[in-house]
């Protein structure tokens, strides 16, 4: 995460919106056998709780009970071509939206997973546009509790947010706006557009 702290963001509102928007991220442990990352749909419950769900034979699986863990979603990116500045003696970099939560993590017990599951399929069901959104109500029980046997439900308590928003923000407005219009020619019409709504 880069260190300037003008790039830092202080909104927790906003780091809720992108777990929330984004929905997905990395879950990083260190386990006896070195340093593990897990890929995983992310739920926020309530403020300060992050819930998610792993296969059973993943290499954190059994360990994540009781460890202190770290949670990383990513937002939109872009690489800054110094060709966007009026003074173009300047270095690359990238703009990109990062967000760290960190906290221990307790197992969750089968019929809170079940609940995680079913607010996941909600969530995302009702981002579908077309047809009438999927429930479990859909599957034979009995094949749910198997594929429920495969998987291990987990909830981190996030004592510490480590947000990153490096939008340009130590850049004049008038290069913002190079900067912003550069991305989005580029292709990199998500973070442009953060770059717009968001204050120097």
């Amino acid at each position: 995460m880069h260190p300037n702290p003008v790039f830092r963001e202080n909104d927790r509102g906003l780091c809720h919106t992108l777990v929330d928007q984004v929905g997905f991220g990395m879950v990083f442990a260190a386990v006896p056998d070195g340093p593990r990352v897990a890929h995983a749909p992310l739920l926020r419950h309530g403020d300060d709780r992050l819930r998610f769900h792993l296969a059973r034979g993943n290499a954190l699986s059994r360990h994540l009970d009781g460890q202190e863990t770290l949670a990383l979603v990513n937002g939109p990116d872009g690489y800054v071509s110094p060709r966007w500045y009026s003074d173009q003696r300047q270095v690359p970099t990238w703009n990109y939206v990062a967000l760290e939560m960190q906290g221990p993590v307790r197992r969750l017990a089968r019929d809170d997973l079940v609940s995680l599951l079913d607010d996941l399929s909600d969530r995302n069901e009702a981002r579908v546009a077309q047809g009438s959104p999927w429930t479990r109500s859909k599957m034979d029980g009995n094949a749910f509790a198997r594929l429920l046997d495969g998987i291990v439900g987990f909830e981190l308590e996030i004592t510490a947010w480590r947000p990153t928003f490096k939008l340009s923000q130590n850049k004049p407005v008038e290069e913002r706006e190079r900067v912003a219009a550069g991305l989005e020619a580029a292709g990199s019409a998500g973070i442009a557009a953060l770059m717009r709504r968001t204050e120097a």
